[in-house]
């Protein structure tokens, strides 16, 4: 997470979508880095709103934006998949180096996710809590020029973004009965990323 005072701006960091670039990128700029432990990190609107917001509301007297990125659901499931095969992550209970994509994605939408699936949603991260705190402002992680255009007219900075965190490069297809029962189960999700502006 990453917090910018005077643009009046908080960046939350969405797993899987890139932000860990963004923060190395901007940290110098930023008023506020949370980069340990993941838990804060990778706080969604409700842990933010319990924990970090008030410092800035009660202290600061201030309500800070909400910035956010969402990747298409299919390909975060994707880089999620990809990432716990990572060569360090053979034998851990969360490893998919004998899971296909399809029994992936098949165990993220039980109720009882196994470890390796249990990944959380973006839809649950991003949600709007009761006292009205959402995000303000969300991206789509597909369309990268929308996001730095905004950040560097919003910081008043420009920056060189490189890559972190990046997922192994391993072919990836859903069968197309999979991902009906995908676009299905989780069509809010589906939903809520089709109605970022492009």
């Amino acid at each position: 997470m990453l917090v910018f005072y005077k643009a009046n701006l908080a960046f939350l960091s969405v797993p899987k979508t890139g932000t860990t670039a963004y923060e190395n990128a901007l940290r110098d700029h930023a008023d506020m880095v949370i980069s340990e432990p993941p838990t804060l990190k990778h706080a969604p609107v409700y842990r933010y709103n319990r924990f970090v917001r008030p410092m800035f509301v009660n202290v600061c007297k201030v309500e800070l934006e909400l910035m956010a990125v969402m990747r298409e659901p299919i390909s975060w499931l994707g880089s999620w998949w990809r990432y716990r095969q990572r060569p360090f992550m053979a034998g851990r209970p969360n490893a998919t180096h004998d899971v296909s994509f399809d029994d992936f994605v098949q165990a993220y939408m039980k109720g009882k996710k196994p470890s390796f699936a249990d990944v959380g949603s973006q839809l649950k991260f991003l949600e709007t809590q009761p006292n009205g705190v959402g995000v303000t402002h969300l991206f789509r992680y597909e369309d990268q020029a929308r996001l730095q255009s905004f950040l560097t007219d919003r910081l008043g900075v420009s920056f060189d973004l490189g890559r972190a965190n990046v997922s192994p490069s391993v072919p990836m297809s859903l069968s197309p009965d999979v991902e009906e029962k995908l676009r299905r189960k989780c069509a809010d999700e589906f939903a809520l990323y089709e109605s970022i502006p492009s």
